[in-house]
């Protein structure tokens, strides 16, 4: 399962069994991306369901989740997340 730990493409490819190359060739010919770029990609599509059940009313927030997720930078979070969704994560919060 995918969490919030630092994961390396090493790590990635040493648990599948393979070498870094290989896995950066497979996930470019069959997906069109790099391991870490669909890493980044599944991480912000966790991050914004999490955001959209968040509630602020009890204490929920936007770096609370983004952390969740393994983005240590606020700032980074909300501009890769605005890319990925045409809206600030504290709008999906708020709404």
């Amino acid at each position: 399962p995918i969490s919030d730990e630092d994961i390396t493409l090493t790590d990635i490819a040493t648990a599948v069994h393979t070498t870094a190359r290989t896995l950066q060739y497979t996930f470019r010919r069959h997906l069109d991306t790099t391991p870490m770029r669909y890493l980044r990609h599944v991480r912000l599509d966790r991050a914004h369901h999490d955001l959209k059940a968040a509630d602020p009313s009890r204490g929920d927030t936007v770096t609370q989740v983004a952390a969740r997720w393994g983005f240590d930078h606020p700032s980074h979070f909300a501009a890769a997340y605005r890319s990925a969704y045409g809206q600030s994560p504290h709008h999906t919060l708020r709404n």
